[in-house]
């Protein structure tokens, strides 16, 4: 199940808070190769900073099956130099239950939170805007059209633990906060290391509303997406539970609609059949479904993108009556261009960035200037 390696850093390559990312010499190559140096990150506080010449146990399983998310190898590891025992406190939430790496957090839901008390009687996030998206690349471009209309909107990023479990994997979310884009956020179920934690969807939600303060949620597994080409089988296809639970609890749910103008394969394009399947078979009737209007792009701007989205503008017309049960909202994307292209975060989506799938991130904008409108 693991293909471990032994390795030393050789080199520094990167560091954020929670994350630093390294150079590691293996003792032994990768596989069926001669792959002996690799790029290696360490979640420092689960393990600790890897220093230059440290030894490190890896996790090299990812790399030896060549996934194309899995470019890494995980510092599982310094076993010359382990941290020190965290001081005592509060907190016995476990996240990564059982697995080897299980770790213990303070929860904002957790009996020793002094949070637990707001949380125990909260039972509704009033009307907040919460939008679902079920690739975590959607993020930033909901940001972007949030704060396009509405730049002052305080907005908490939900992370589900479909994908990345880490909050420190995420460089989208690294980049927002530090650019002021984002409050926070709130790491649910068995995802850890956001600013706030929460054992579901639900009381992460509650958290967003009531300890963040926040305005407009936005709900989205971490990177990573896994996916078996079923249409049962993808990670991201809770987002239609996720939208229940903001209907639940008083909010309104918006559904963010998966597109591509570029994606080859033809489940993909238009709106993709996972985005469908989610909406018309798993969420509740009712849901706000922001519908990008390509026709409102300028000539200039649909000149920088390659392909043109409207080129699937026929595609999402046969498509959008299995949405029928839902709240479909045309969106006027005038400006949103210019908002993406302002993002301090680099946008890329299944290995393309902006121009040459542009219709992904129109249709993530547009979500955002939808809900940004409901303020």
């Amino acid at each position: 199940m693991i293909h471990w390696r032994t390795g030393t850093v050789t080199a520094i390559r990167s560091s954020r808070p929670g994350l630093t990312e390294v150079d590691a010499a293996l003792e032994t190559p990768l596989p069926g190769s001669e792959i002996a140096s690799i790029r290696a990150i360490a979640y420092t506080d689960a393990v600790g900073e890897p220093e230059v010449g440290d030894t490190v146990l890896l996790n090299v399983s990812a790399l030896a099956k060549r996934l194309g998310t899995g470019g890494f190898g995980l510092i599982v590891a310094l076993p010359g130099r382990l941290p020190a025992d965290p001081p005592p406190g509060p907190g016995h939430l476990v996240k990564d239950r059982y697995s080897p790496l299980q770790t213990m957090v303070l929860g904002v839901d957790d009996q020793e939170s002094e949070h637990h008390g707001l949380l125990a009687e909260a039972e509704s996030i009033a009307g907040m805007p919460v939008l679902v998206a079920d690739l975590h690349s959607a993020l930033p471009a909901i940001v972007a059209g949030i704060r396009a209309d509405n730049p002052q909107a305080r907005i908490a990023y939900v992370l589900s633990d479909g994908a990345a479990l880490p909050a420190a994997f995420s460089q989208a979310v690294a980049g927002l906060k530090e650019a002021g884009w984002i409050a926070g956020s709130v790491s649910t179920g068995q995802s850890w290391g956001a600013d706030f934690e929460a054992v579901t969807i639900h009381t992460g939600l509650l958290a967003a509303k009531h300890v963040l303060g926040a305005d407009i949620a936005v709900v989205a597994q971490g990177p990573g997406n896994l996916g078996t080409g079923t249409k049962y089988g993808f990670s991201g296809l809770v987002t239609g539970e996720h939208l229940n639970a903001a209907a639940l609890l008083g909010g309104i749910p918006v559904g963010v609609l998966r597109m591509s103008n570029a994606d080859a394969r033809g489940r993909h394009f238009g709106i993709s059949h996972h985005t469908l399947t989610s909406l018309s078979e798993i969420a509740r009737p009712g849901v706000r479904v922001p519908v990008p209007d390509f026709s409102t792009l300028t000539e200039v701007e649909r000149a920088q993108m390659d392909p043109d989205p409207t080129i699937i503008a026929d595609t999402v017309a046969e498509q959008l009556p299995r949405l029928s049960d839902h709240e479909l909202v045309d969106v006027d994307l005038t400006g949103l261009w210019q908002a993406l292209e302002g993002s301090p975060v680099g946008l890329s989506t299944m290995g393309r960035r902006l121009p040459a799938d542009a219709a992904a991130f129109l249709a993530a904008a547009a979500a955002g200037r939808y809900a940004a409108g409901l303020l």
